[in-house]
């Protein structure tokens, strides 16, 4: 595996947060668990593997900024780069027993993000990218899909919870889009999300009403396997929106018609 330095800093931050979080997903009852709000749910391993990846990014890279799920921004003395984190991916999953969650780690330069990890622990299976190198999963190189047909494509989306504003529009998404489509699934971590539509595992991908850590990564990992990355809407920025289509090139046009129809 090579890549950049900073990209191998990511990795080595990724992995010692994997092996503290593997520990305590052992104990998952025991976790001590607080509540962030209805149905969001912070636990101890959460804020720890935090911990863990920004003390190795920060004294890697002391002068980058930071932006992280539990912590909050900070700047740096580097205006120009900063980490962007979520270091655990699926929160509910993990608290419930499921090993489907992930580490997040994206670096941006000047607004664009030029490195991705996401690290599924469980699974060890390492998604990683820099711009303009490709995506790989762990020492291979993947792509996204190749299909063409909307019949034939499976697409995967997150169903908004607790107080989430965005679950009629996500239903009415759901209502035009399956009868469509091979089917859709809700497993719970956009990050992973994004990371099977580069690997070719799925066909495509949206979401309302995210946070930017939580498709930083994911969204260089689409890019580069190949796949086209827009906002729900085509003048959205991504990030600013919080919504995000992610698809092969075949389909993502067909797919974002469906979801840009008017109501």
């Amino acid at each position: 595996m090579q890549g950049s330095a900073n990209l191998n800093v990511m990795i080595k931050a990724a992995r010692k947060a994997g092996r503290s979080l593997v520990k305590d997903f052992r104990e998952v009852e025991n976790l001590q668990v607080s509540a962030k709000g209805a149905g969001d749910f912070v636990s101890r391993a959460d804020i720890a593997a935090e911990k863990i990846i920004r003390e190795e990014l920060m004294t890697a890279r002391a002068s980058y900024g930071w932006l992280g799920e539990e912590t909050g921004a900070a700047d740096g003395q580097d205006p120009t780069r900063r980490w962007i984190v979520d270091p655990l991916d699926g929160t509910t999953n993990f608290l419930h027993g499921l090993p489907h969650w992930a580490i997040s780690i994206a670096l941006e330069h000047k607004g664009e993000i030029v490195s991705a990890v996401v690290f599924d622990p469980a699974k060890d299976e390492l998604f990683w990218a820099e711009k303009g190198a490709g995506a790989w999963m762990n020492d291979t190189r993947i792509r996204v899909s190749g299909r063409r047909v909307m019949a034939e494509a499976l697409f995967a989306t997150g169903v908004p919870f607790g107080t989430k504003k965005t679950l009629p529009a996500t239903m009415r998404d759901l209502a035009r889009l399956m009868p469509a489509c091979a089917g859709v699934r809700r497993w719970g971590s956009a990050a992973l999300d994004l990371a099977y539509v580069a690997a070719g595992r799925y066909d495509g991908f949206w979401e309302r009403e995210l946070n930017s850590w939580d498709m930083a990564a994911g969204l260089l990992l689409v890019r580069e396997a190949g796949g086209f990355v827009s906002g729900v809407r085509e003048d959205q920025d991504i990030f600013d929106s919080g919504t995000i289509i992610a698809a092969n090139g075949q389909l993502h046009e067909p797919l974002a018609n469906i979801l840009r129809a008017p109501a």
